[in-house]
């Protein structure tokens, strides 16, 4: 590997240390009801957020709150002498993208058949660490 091309990996690999990811893939819950619970947690801090899905009714929550926790790990593992509290992250990103969907048949009257679709969802979750000059 030449010196140029290590240098142009160790800046990368350094810009990646402050951002830290994780994915849910085929999620059987409907994106619908996926999205309204990670518009509530879209650009909080991570404290806030934890709480919010924490105490929330939807069984969506759960499910984001696990991911919520595996993405915080990750950015541990990434940085190992970081502090969680101090390092100020906030969920950067989440999105929330339409996953397989299982299509089932209901018995309808007069011998026909509705077609019944079970929705399934793919979550990414995307933490970033607030720098000196930005806030929020």
């Amino acid at each position: 590997m030449g010196v140029r091309k290590r240098e142009s990996a160790d800046a990368r690999k350094e810009a990646n240390k402050s951002i830290a990811f994780a994915k849910l893939n085929n999620c059987p819950t409907s994106p619908r009801k996926m999205r309204l619970v990670a518009d509530l947690v879209r650009g909080q801090k991570v404290e806030r957020a934890l709480n919010v899905l924490r105490f929330s009714s939807k069984e969506a929550s759960r499910k984001l709150e696990k991911l919520l926790l595996s993405a915080i790990n990750n950015w541990e593992q990434k940085n190992s002498e970081g502090n969680v509290a101090e390092a100020g992250l906030f969920v950067k990103e989440i999105r929330v993208d339409g996953g397989m969907m299982l299509k089932r048949l209901r018995p309808a009257p007069q011998g026909r058949a509705h077609r019944i679709r079970k929705r399934s969802n793919h979550v990414t979750i995307v933490l970033g660490q607030l720098d000196n000059t930005q806030s929020n």
